[in-house]
Formats: structure tokens, sequence, C-alpha cells
């Protein structure tokens, strides 16, 4: 007999935790390395395919990706320019499997324009699996 409610059911087995997945890690011989992001030829997927083959093929791990940039013009064009190569280096350090982009820059002419640019490039690192380190004379609130 219905009483016109939906009933739920909820499984009562848990998935795997993040924990569970480290114990179950396995040593390999692999060196993990930090790429500097001008050193990487092209972050077009054919390019990056190309060097995530050299690198396994060397047994290297790319475990970080280094941005030198540069936020020195008081342009907002220049400022989301420079932004967007930023993202463009986040979305090569998620395909080659890096979990750091490090963004490394000595001055900023407007806080006002970098903060949200950076904020914004942040974003789309968590979405894409991958943590943003801002080395540069301000920081962005987690």
């Amino acid at each position: 007999m219905s009483n016109g409610y939906a009933q739920v059911t909820m499984s009562v087995t848990r998935s795997a935790d993040v924990r569970t997945a480290i114990e179950g890690c396995r040593v390999e011989d692999a060196t993990p390395v930090s790429l500097d992001a001008d050193s990487i030829p092209s972050t077009a997927p054919e390019g990056l395919r190309e060097l995530q083959r050299e690198l396994d093929a060397d047994d290297l791990v790319p475990a970080r990706v280094v941005v030198d940039a540069c936020f020195g013009e008081d342009c907002s064009f220049a400022t989301q320019a420079e932004a967007d190569r930023v993202r463009e280096h986040v979305r090569a350090a998620s395909f080659l499997g890096a979990s750091t982009v490090t963004v490394e820059f000595d001055g900023v002419a407007d806080e006002a324009k970098v903060r949200p640019a950076l904020a914004a490039v942040a974003e789309r690192a968590r979405r894409e699996g991958v943590n943003l380190d801002v080395a540069g004379p301000i920081t962005l609130e987690n």
C-alpha cells in the first residue's frame, strides 16, 4: 500500500577515503621534478603528450610547474593577459599530473587588479585539482 511518499534507502558501505588510497601506494623509482613554465615547449595537448612521454622515458614525474609572471603594468588588459597565461600553465600542469603551480613575481602595479585575477586562477586551479602557490608581494586568502 502506498502512502504517497517516496522511500529512500541509503547504502551502508562507505567509499574509500584518502588514507586508504595512500596506504595502498607502492613506491616507484621515479624522480619528482619541478618544470619551469618557459621550458615547456607547448601547452597544446599534443605537445604536452610528447613532454610526458619524454619525462616518462627518463623516469621523471612532474610535481610542480613554476611560472615566472609579471604584473608590473597598471593595465587591466595586461593583467588579464598574464593571468590567462598562468591559467594556461595550470591546465598544462593538470594535464601532466603536476600537483602544484607556483606563480613567482616581484612587483605589482595595481594590487586591486592583480588580486582578483589571481583569485580566479586559483579557483580554476582548484577545479583542475592543482594547488596554486603564489610567491610574490601579495597573498591570496584561503
